[in-house]
């Protein structure tokens, strides 16, 4: 059995109100030195497989295919081995 750790967040190019709204109460809150707040998704996922390199393309195809909007979202994720 494998755990994977899905980080999403926004691409770069992509603007993220969420994040700015959290930026602006949190210097409302005075936090003045915090800037640059990007707001993302955190997943979970136990798999079954062989190995990790199938485990890891499943994960990517589930990321690609449903997890994630690969036009606007990039994705990082860790595999172990639980």
């Amino acid at each position: 059995m494998w755990k994977a750790k899905i980080q999403v967040t926004l691409k770069k190019s992509v603007l993220d109100p969420q994040g700015v709204a959290v930026e602006k109460a949190l210097k409302t809150l005075n936090y003045s030195n915090v800037g640059d707040v990007r707001v993302g998704k955190y997943l979970e996922v136990s798999v079954d497989g062989k190995d990790r390199e199938e485990v890891e393309g499943q994960i990517r195809d589930m990321c690609d295919r449903l997890l994630t909007n690969p036009v606007i979202e990039d994705y990082t994720f860790e595999v172990t081995e639980v």
